[in-house]
């Protein structure tokens, strides 16, 4: 509304002004001096108003403008004097002004309640100018983590530990890596991932690490404390009835010597007493095995296999088994030549596992059939199934069935899915299954 009226005041004195000077010039013409000495007084006095008038509001703008530029919105323009058209204009400039001054107080309130945050964080970040090492920010965690004081380049780090500067800022980590520094006279462990961004014409790298060191003692002490736990009382179940039978065997045979005339000792219960330590005592090897085969699963031998292959290697290790079971087996791969980056031997011992598992849970049902099929999903994820009709896995030991050591048979170990499960992620692939009660399971490799 006021820029109407602006725009109708100077077209006012613009009309004016042409009024004017078609007087001068009539006057003149018509040799009317003193008139045109009038009309000449008007005509300047018009320029000088319509050349203030138009002056100051161009001034107060570029006031505005100049105030812009230096980014000075605090300034205050006075809304109470002045012609009318400027103090509007002036109120416009205010209210500019105190939006930004809104909009920046915002910003800062989000910018210092974010950098506490980053501050509290026990995760060291860094951000960094990759041509000249200036530090564009860090918090202390960082410092804290590499036992460095706080320093505004690089460059800094260079000069007085060049190998920690050469594995944390000179070294890519795409991926979050876990690596070893040294610091002083001890190594820890930390978890380090960076990546590099552009603003502007700049390029900036951003570093995030974390001491994992005290998390992982915390973990490997915890892990001791549960490997403690079922040891102790696996052994205990197993040494408990030794020691008692064996007791019972030396009191037996004590009073045989004592008395021989009174207590006869019979050799088959002493026979059968000591067979039975015997398998105990088996029992307890063979659990110990089991721990030991846990362990010995730490690294791969990758190969790249034709899926093809690896089935049919299972195919001739297994199909005697199956078949002598009264069960179908069947293998099938789509697209047929899938290739697989894995360590071959490992994958066999996984398949056999779970096969083996289907064959125990098909073995009491007629039109038993157990499927292995391999399939590319549009992720381009390899995937491999085990896929059985059998007795399937109740829901509520469903999801214990990967802990070490858990077994609904009478005869397992509990070590055979764990395994299977540690081997796939050690291939950074995971274990999945479904499973029906009384309808089949469905163990799903995805690499």
């Amino acid at each position: 509304m006021n820029y109407k009226s602006y725009i109708l005041k100077l077209f006012f004195r613009v009309l004016l002004l042409v009024g004017s000077i078609l007087g001068l010039v009539y006057f003149l013409y018509k040799d009317q001096s003193t008139y045109a000495i009038l009309a000449g007084i008007v005509l300047l006095y018009l320029i000088q108003n319509t050349y203030t008038f138009v002056k100051r509001r161009f001034q107060a703008m570029d006031d505005f403008f100049e105030a812009v530029k230096y980014r000075d919105f605090s300034r205050w323009f006075p809304e109470d004097r002045g012609p009318k058209d400027i103090r509007f204009l002036y109120t416009g400039f205010n209210e500019i002004n105190r939006t930004i001054k809104e909009i920046n107080s915002q910003n800062q309130a989000q910018y210092v309640y974010l950098q506490k945050i980053l501050e509290m964080v026990d995760i060291g970040i860094i951000a960094y100018n990759l041509e000249t090492g200036d530090v564009l920010w860090s918090n202390d965690s960082f410092a804290e983590t590499l036992d460095v004081p706080s320093f505004k380049n690089i460059r800094f780090i260079e000069n007085r530990k060049p190998e920690l500067f050469t594995t944390v800022f000179e070294t890519y980590h795409r991926e979050p890596n876990s690596i070893s520094i040294a610091l002083q006279n001890e190594h820890i462990k930390i978890l380090i991932s960076d990546t590099v961004f552009q603003v502007e014409e700049d390029a900036f790298k951003l570093i995030v690490i974390q001491n994992i060191e005290d998390t992982l003692n915390k973990n490997e002490s915890e892990s001791w404390k549960k490997l403690l736990s079922v040891m102790t009382h696996e052994i205990m179940n197993s040494i408990a009835p030794i020691s008692s039978l064996a007791d019972t065997l030396q009191r037996n045979i004590q009073l045989a010597l004592e008395q021989p005339k009174n207590d006869n000792l019979e050799l088959e219960d002493l026979n059968s007493g000591i067979k039975t330590i015997k398998n105990r005592s088996e029992g307890l090897l063979k659990f110990a095995k089991t721990y030991r085969s846990l362990s010995k699963v730490t690294q791969l031998h990758l190969q790249r296999t034709k899926v093809s292959d690896l089935f049919e290697n299972i195919r001739l290790l297994m199909e005697p088994s199956v078949k002598a079971k009264n069960i179908a087996i069947e293998f099938d791969i789509l697209p047929p030549k899938l290739v697989l980056d894995i360590d071959t031997h490992l994958i066999e011992q996984v398949l056999i596992n779970l096969i083996l598992n289907a064959i125990d849970a098909c073995k009491n049902g007629a039109g038993s059939k157990i499927k292995v099929l391999a399939s590319q999903k549009p992720n381009r994820d390899i995937m491999i199934k085990v896929i059985d009709n059998g007795s399937g896995i109740p829901q509520d030991i469903l999801e214990n069935i990967f802990v070490p050591f858990f077994t609904s048979k009478t005869t397992g170990s509990g070590i055979g899915l764990s395994l299977c499960k540690q081997i796939m992620l050690l291939h950074k692939g995971k274990i999945m299954v479904k499973s029906i009660e009384g309808e089949g399971s469905v163990f799903s490799l995805i690499f």
